[in-house]
This record gives C-alpha cells, structure tokens and sequence, in this order.
C-alpha cells in the first residue's frame, strides 16, 4: 500500500511539471504571435495612413492641374513636370529643379517673294529651367526661365519666351511675368503640332504666344478648367489694363473643348488707335485608332478710330495619324483674313504635310512641304529636312 501511494505521488508529481512545462512553451509561443501580429498591425497601420495620404494628394493634382490625354500628346521639352505626389508626401518640404533644351534646326528650299533660296533657318530652339518648392498642406511655389535659341542667326541666346513666378494652392494657381495666355493654351496648343517656327499657321501671324507684364489665374472643377489673365504694362499704352483674356476648356478622357475672349487695346506711340476683340475656340479629339484632329478658329473685330472698322478671322486644321511605332504622318489645313481689302492685306490660305520618323524617345525628324496661297501677295512654299533633339535633367533636394 504505501508502495502504492508513493508512484501515485510520483506519477502526480511528473504529470505537473509537465503540464507546467507545456504551459511556459505555450506561453512564449503565444507572446511570439502576439509580436509578430503587433508589427503587422503597426505595419499595416503606417500603410493604411500612407494610402490615404497618396490617395487625397492623387485626387487633389487631377482636380487642380487636370492633365488632358490630349494635350499630354502635344507636350514637349519646354517644361518642368509637377512634384510626384509620393515625393511631397515623404518631404513636406520637397524642392526640385530641372533644365531642358530642345534644339530645332531645319534645311530647306524656299520661293517667296518670288525668289527661291536655300537657306538653314530654326523652329524655335530654346532652353530652359524651372524650380519648384512645395510647402504647408498642397501649396507649392514655381520659378519658371525660358529663352530662345535663334540658329538662323548666329546661334544667339535669344529674347526671354516666359519668365515667371507663380503660386499654386488648393485655390488656383497665380502666375505673375511673361506668360502663356489662355488663347494660346486652350486654343492654339491644340492645333500647334508642326515643326515649324509659324505653326499654327493662320493664328501666328497677330495671336498671341507669350505675354509679357501678365497677371493670370487658373483654376480647374472638375472636367473644367477656367483661366482669367491680364498684362499691366504701365510703361506703354493704357496706364491700367492693357489686354484681358479669359477662357475656359473642358477636358475628358480623350476630348478637348474651349472657348476664349480676348480684348486687347491698340497704341501707337502712346495714341489710341482702338482695340482687338477676339473669340476664339478649340476641339480636339484623339480615337482610338492612334488618329487625332483639331480645330482652331478665332473671329476677330479690328475696332479702329476714323471709321476703320473690319473683321477677319483665322482657323486651323491639324491632323496627325502614327504609320508604324517609329513613323507619323501630319497634315494640317489654315486660312487667315487680316479684314484688309486689296494691296493691304495679308490674306491667305494654305496646306502643310509632314512625314516625321521618331528613333528615340527625345528625338524626331521630318520632311516638310508647306504652301501658302496669298490673295495679293506672291505666294510662298518650302520643302525642309530637319531634326529636333529634346534634353532635360531633373534633381531633387
């Protein structure tokens, strides 16, 4: 009996220090998992708020800036892209700069004026840099230089194309220096796809392309984009406004519309002459297909003293359809009227068609014939070769 009763402690005695030992290894075994689920969740916590993060900033630079899949296609080299939303979001105080250059000769036979000629001439070749620093909640400041690259004379670092500052918020963007205008950003851009320094070519020869003394303001709802911008040149012409113009675009998915006004006071030697009224606009669409169209046209009032009145317009067709991944074909129709009647007018109309072979990303040649058919005037044409090689260099900091 007592033999009995001692395996009986002995048994017991085994049995809890098992069960005690199996308890300690289940404990840490369950003080591992709680680890491990504890990072996960911190990790999963730091995600989840880095998501919704990205997601607001996402939302906020399409509803502001409101990049069109069309004018995307149309962009080139001449200006610095926003800050990535990951990168403001790691730095609230993230600065970048970036300089480009794009350098556009063209060789080619030309008959105007009635004589004929070979001649090296450029499509606007220019350099640039622009900065940008992003502070507090989605504001961000822009310092914006560009200047010309004139090869058709000596190569020389030619006049200023934009110079500006500006400040972009939840609540517009300011831009203050020598600018684009709405009528060139919502109207002309879209038909502006030759290489060629007068494309587009019924609106280049009185529109308006960079604008000095300007004041603008830009703001984007939804699919639309509206733009108010004013110059305030003191030293000539009207001691306060000199030229207004305002406009605005809608764009989704692959269509752009606008529709602009312009008003702009004509000086000479200080003495009114009258003004400019202009009302112009724009369609764009890209197919599917790879196909893309654009129209531009503006009617213009020549109000003038001494019952000078007239009216004219410009308009113009562009169209481009890619032949293969490396080759794109351009054709483009225009037709301007200055209002003038006989020996003072500049009417004419006329045709561009371009071949353009794309090797590389940043560099692009083309054969171009372009024809102008002028009313009174000796009409003018040109077949050219050229080349446009694209460079640009970005850092952060």
């Amino acid at each position: 009996m007592q033999k009995k009763i001692i395996c009986f402690l002995l048994t017991t005695s085994y049995a809890a220090a098992v069960c005690a030992q199996d308890e300690q290894e289940e404990l840490q075994n369950l003080k591992l998992q709680l680890g491990k689920i504890s990072t996960q969740l911190a990790t999963l916590e730091s995600l989840t708020v880095k998501f919704e993060s990205i997601s607001k900033r996402i939302e906020i630079l399409e509803n502001k800036n409101h990049p069109s899949p069309i004018a995307s296609t149309l962009a080139v080299a001449n200006s610095a892209p926003d800050l990535k939303p990951e990168e403001l979001l790691s730095d609230k105080f993230k600065k970048d700069i970036k300089i480009y250059a794009t350098i556009r000769p063209t060789f080619g036979y030309v008959d105007e004026n009635s004589e004929s000629q070979w001649d090296v001439r450029d499509a606007l070749s220019h350099v640039g840099i622009k900065s940008t620093a992003a502070f507090d909640d989605y504001w961000q400041a822009t310092l914006h230089g560009e200047w010309g690259v004139d090869l058709s004379n000596n190569g020389d670092f030619g006049k200023a194309r934009q110079v500006y500052v500006a400040l972009d918020s939840p609540y517009g963007k300011v831009g203050i220096g020598k600018q684009r205008p709405a009528q060139y950003l919502f109207i002309a851009e879209y038909v502006d796809i030759f290489n060629h320094g007068n494309s587009p070519f019924a609106y280049d020869p009185e529109s308006l392309f960079f604008v000095n003394n300007l004041l603008t303001y830009q703001v984007a709802q939804g699919d639309f984009t509206w733009m108010l911008v004013s110059q305030f040149d003191g030293s000539s012409g009207d001691n306060n406004s000199d030229l207004v113009n305002g406009g605005v675009s809608y764009d989704k998915d692959n269509l752009h519309l606008a529709l602009t006004y312009t008003n702009q006071g004509i000086y000479e030697n200080e003495q009114e002459l009258g003004d400019d009224n202009i009302i112009g606009s724009s369609f764009a669409y890209s197919f599917d297909s790879g196909l893309y169209f654009a129209l531009g046209y503006q009617f213009k009032e020549y109000n003038r003293d001494f019952n000078a009145d007239r009216d004219g317009h410009t308009f113009d067709l562009s169209m481009a359809y890619p032949l293969s991944e490396s080759y794109k074909v351009k054709l483009g129709y225009f037709d301007f009227d200055d209002g003038h009647q006989a020996e003072q007018s500049q009417k004419f109309n006329g045709t561009n068609l371009t071949l353009e072979w794309l090797p590389a990303e940043n560099l692009r040649l083309h054969v171009e014939y372009l024809y102008r058919n002028f009313n009174y005037l000796a009409d003018f044409s040109s077949l050219s070769v050229g080349f446009r090689y694209d460079y640009s260099q970005e850092w952060g900091y």
